[in-house]
């Protein structure tokens, strides 16, 4: 996929973070045991929260910023990554959280690689701040995963 203006990009990393909510609802159905459910449903709210957030962000941010054009940005079909991601009935804490992780890196590794291309300082600051508080999501959803092994 190719992104020409910033709006673009994060409309379709919101439609993404979409997209794997929806995956984590298919393996919810799919997985036998309840303690994979329980993380699975988490994981669900989590990414549906976080596409709302950043749909938020599109309409709060300047129009400038999100105007700006992109020459040479291009990334996967990730939703089509999504709907191809199968996992057995038997899958674990651990297989969901890697498969979460590898979606998740791939996303904010967009987002990174993007605010490199970036040609205002400005532009470049605001996709580095999203950066960070993606990866700070990601940091609590894997202790609050953690955590759910405790139980």
């Amino acid at each position: 996929m190719r992104f020409q203006q910033l709006r673009e990009l994060l409309g379709y990393v919101a439609t993404c973070r979409h997209e794997m909510s929806q995956l984590y609802g298919r393996l919810l159905s799919d997985a036998d045991s309840s303690r994979v459910k329980m993380m699975l449903e988490y994981f669900k709210q989590h990414q549906q929260a976080v596409a709302e957030q950043l749909e938020d962000y599109i309409d709060e941010a300047p129009k400038k910023v999100l105007d700006t054009w992109y020459k040479d940005i291009t990334f996967e079909d990730f939703i089509k990554r999504c709907h191809e991601l199968t996992l057995t009935a038997n899958m674990s804490e651990e297989d969901i959280l890697e498969a979460h992780l590898d979606l998740d890196n791939r996303l904010i590794d967009l987002l990174q690689k993007t605010a490199e291309h970036s040609s205002s300082s400005e532009i470049s600051g605001a996709l580095n701040d999203l950066v960070r508080v993606e990866k700070i999501q990601q940091q609590r959803l894997v202790h609050s995963s953690i955590r759910m092994d405790d139980l």
